[in-house]
Parts: structure tokens; sequence; C-alpha cells
């Protein structure tokens, strides 16, 4: 992991250890619903495992209490920081009523919460980029002073989708970041396969706007660029893309089997540049905080991970006669 000072970037140890909480909470919830599918508890997994260093490092660079993020489905640590909770994302992955997202209606990692300006994602990948692009545009002839964040994966950068809302945004110069959180494969497809060019960050120029590849597993190095395309928006010089290059721990999802695809090689590579290691050791190594203090901060993860665990776990399903409620209009509404 290259050797960034944290407090060049302006940062305290307190906010280090605030960055490394949110990764190791993600992780662990992630674990957990692992341990739950194959249990047969939740029917579907979709891992943030490997990337969790990308999404923290971006979120902790933005202002959560203004701007606008448009998650994919792998970012359990960007809706984490800006104020999704271990109870409401359990509450998803067992698809229960109290779900903030859809009422459990949607599969696991369709994030949505209009307090907390998450906006809500939908099935086909990549929709959120012009989701995240409209946001943008629609607060600039507001006058209001927000960035619109949104990520994605690399093989999503080849939808059309991606290409609008890029193109849009670079043409009118929107306060829009693009993140391509990197992991290396489309499902089973590998980067090799996906891109003609030799990096997704290659392909900003085209619309017009800055792009920089940077190491994924670095929570800092990903908060560095971040937040200087985020100044950058708000001078209103315009939009940014950002890839960050990282490794799926995990199969696509729970439905797929990695090894059909994947060389045992290239898997153990992932564990060897696991980011939250990689960050306990940047941590330690700079005396930011000792062993007993992890092992704190990891007990009182656990405990919230526990407590969402019990709690989504016995909270009610929907009722069968909500079933239609929000898709037509009910009583004084008609």
């Amino acid at each position: 992991m290259e050797e960034i000072r944290y407090e060049d970037l302006g940062l305290t140890k307190e906010d280090v250890l605030a960055m490394y909480e949110t990764m190791l909470m993600a992780r662990r919830l992630d674990e957990r619903m692992w341990l739950l599918n194959r249990a047969g508890k939740i029917p579907f997994v979709i891992s943030c495992q490997g990337q969790e260093a990308a999404q923290v490092g971006a979120a902790y660079a933005l202002n959560k209490d203004k701007d606008y993020v448009a998650p994919y489905y792998r970012d359990l640590g960007v809706v984490l920081h800006f104020g999704m909770t271990a109870r409401d994302l359990m509450l998803s992955a067992f698809a229960k009523a109290e779900d903030p997202n859809s009422g459990g209606r949607q599969m696991p990692g369709h994030f949505g919460q209009k307090e907390n300006r998450i906006l809500s994602g939908s099935s086909p990948v990549t929709t959120q980029v012009p989701h995240a692009v409209g946001v943008a545009l629609a607060g600039r002839m507001s006058g209001d002073d927000f960035v619109s964040f949104v990520t994605l994966g690399e093989g999503s950068s080849n939808q059309g989708d991606f290409h609008e809302g890029a193109n849009f945004a670079g043409v009118h110069k929107l306060p829009v970041i693009i993140m391509v959180e990197n992991n290396h494969y489309a499902i089973s497809v590998p980067v090799a396969l996906q891109l003609a060019c030799e990096k997704v960050s290659d392909r900003a120029i085209g619309y017009g706007m800055p792009g920089v590849t940077v190491d994924g597993q670095n929570p800092l190095a990903v908060y560095k660029v971040v937040k200087e395309a985020a100044d950058r928006a708000r001078r209103g010089e315009g939009p940014s893309m950002i890839e960050t290059l990282t490794y799926r721990l995990t199969a696509h999802s729970s439905d797929d089997d990695q090894r059909q695809y994947r060389t045992a090689e290239d898997i153990e590579e992932g564990f060897i540049k696991d980011p939250v290691h990689l960050f306990e050791n940047y941590i330690l190594t700079n005396e930011i905080a000792t062993d007993d203090l992890l092992a704190e901060i990891n007990e009182r993860v656990m405990a919230e991970v526990n407590d969402a665990t019990e709690y989504a776990e016995a909270a009610p399903y929907a009722k069968a006669e909500d079933l239609y409620r929000y898709v037509y209009a009910e009583g004084d509404e008609v």
C-alpha cells in the first residue's frame, strides 16, 4: 500500500480510525450475510469484500450532509457512511417490511434512502449514472451547492447509460464524480475482454473531463483523488472520472462459482492485497492505534452486527395486502 501521510490530507487520527471502522463494519456485515445465505436464511448476497477501501475512502471525501450518492450494488461502505445502519442493511438482506430501501420488495444491494440523499438504484446496471447526472443538473438549475457521486463496476462502463450520462455531464460541466470500481471481472469476464483501452479512466478525455486511476486498496489514496474531484466540482469546473483498482474477494454473488473462471493464484493475490488488513497494518505502523484498540473496535462492530442480525431475523415480513402499495394510487390519492 502506497505510504500516504494522513496529516497531509488534513485528516486526524480519529478520522483514520472512523474510516477503518466503517470498512470493518462493511466487511463484517458482508461476511455475516454469506453465513446467513449458506444457512438458508437469506436468499442472495452480492459482496463488497475487497472494495471497502475504495468505497469508504471516497465517501469520506464527500459532504454527507448535502451531497447525493447513487451507489451500485456492492457499495456497503458508501451507504454506511451516508447514514444507513447495520439494521437497515440486514433488514434488506432478510427482505423484511422495515427494509428502508423497498420494504422488502427488491433484492439486496438496491439501496435507496431519501433522508440520507441515497438515490434508489435498479437492476439494470449503470442506470444510476444518468440518474446522478440528472440530480446534478437539477441542483444546478435550483442553485443548490452539492456534488453528485455515482459508482459502478468496470464491466458496466461498457453500457450505453454510462456513455450518455458521462457525455451529458461533460458537455454541461455538471458537478458529478463518476467512480468506477474496477475489480477486474464483470461476473466471469476478465477486464482484458471488456476494454480495448488500457484503463477505464482513458475514456474520460472523450467526455471532456479529467480521468485518474488510483490504488483502490488504499482508502487514503482514494480519499485524496475524490476530494480533489469534489473541490473541482464545487468550483464549477465540471465532472471527473475516477477508476479505483480493486480485487473481488468473493464470487460475483452467492449464485456464482468463481472457481469456474478464476485461477487459485488469481484469487490468492486478492487476499494478499486485502484492503482491510493493509489498512490495519498502516494504522499499527504509524502508531494511530494499538492492537488492543483495533480489537476493541472489532468487538464493537461485531456487537452491532449481532444486534442487526437478531433484530432483522425477528422482524415481520410485509403483509400480503401491502403487495400493491406504492404501485397503484390508494384511497384519496385516486
